[in-house]
């Protein structure tokens, strides 16, 4: 398992950048994004039609452009993340973190011991298929994993400082939608209840077991730019949007700009 990029840019009090895979099962997608410059890869399982195999292709381009494969799962489920962990994900999201039990779990999952319970695996593809002796793939893959849990409902930042206190958790990462959603407020950007919701996790990451803040790059909810991201604390931000939503806009730019010509 290679150096993780974006814990090491967070390790040193940067703002990682990673950017959408979206919805087109192509691992060119994910050369193409290290090419960019991005510093990881964001594999979403949540909503697009993603199966294994198509993760397991993305993972394999990501280390081959020296970036951090980061996978949001469809739900929180061990056995499914461990097959994530198994073939070399470096980042596991799990979305709808809503109290410090489920948490726990997450860290269990991910975590080898004496952190968590992840099963053993010794000829899996993230330990060289067994080339890297057991014991020294347990604490590298300890050391290098991103653990991201989603706060994205009311009850999470209810308990959020408790959540935020759980050790083996690296990113609190809000979701400004679906919080937007939870509390009432949605389809008002800046809304002042969201605003004071993210400030709260803000204020227990600063006093949690070591987390970083993660929030999307000038999102509709939440409007904010990369140096913005960073003075509020954050530690990593995807960047929207999705390659296939770049694609339409650069297609639609061309289209309207040529027939603007022919008049």
């Amino acid at each position: 398992m290679q150096e993780n990029r974006v814990k090491r840019i967070m390790s040193q009090g940067g703002l990682a950048l990673g950017t959408h895979v979206g919805g087109i099962a192509d691992p060119q997608i994910v050369e193409i994004i290290g090419l960019a410059g991005f510093d990881a890869a964001f594999i979403d399982m949540e909503h697009t039609s993603f199966d294994l195999h198509d993760v397991q292709l993305c993972v394999m381009a990501a280390e081959r452009a020296g970036i951090t494969p980061i996978v949001r799962t469809p739900g929180f489920d061990p056995a499914f993340i461990l097959r994530l962990l198994d073939m070399g994900v470096q980042g596991i999201q799990v979305p709808h973190v809503s109290d410090p039990a489920m948490a726990r779990a997450a860290v269990q999952a991910v975590r080898y011991p004496p952190q968590g319970e992840r099963g053993m695996a010794a000829g899996s593809r993230a330990a060289d298929f067994g080339k890297t002796p057991l014991l020294e793939h347990m604490a590298r893959s300890n050391r290098e994993i991103i653990l991201a849990c989603m706060i994205e409902d009311v009850a999470a930042i209810e308990r959020i400082d408790e959540i935020a206190a759980i050790e083996g958790i690296d990113l609190l990462a809000v979701g400004p939608s679906d919080l937007s959603r939870s509390l009432g407020v949605s389809g008002h950007p800046d809304h002042p209840r969201l605003v004071a919701a993210i400030d709260r996790v803000r204020e227990a990451v600063k006093k949690g077991a070591g987390t970083r803040l993660a929030l999307p790059l000038n999102h509709a909810a939440f409007p904010r730019n990369a140096a913005q991201l960073k003075e509020l604390g954050a530690g990593y931000t995807n960047c929207a949007p999705t390659p296939e939503a770049r694609l339409l806009r650069s297609m639609q730019e061309q289209a309207a700009a040529q027939r603007k010509l022919l008049g």
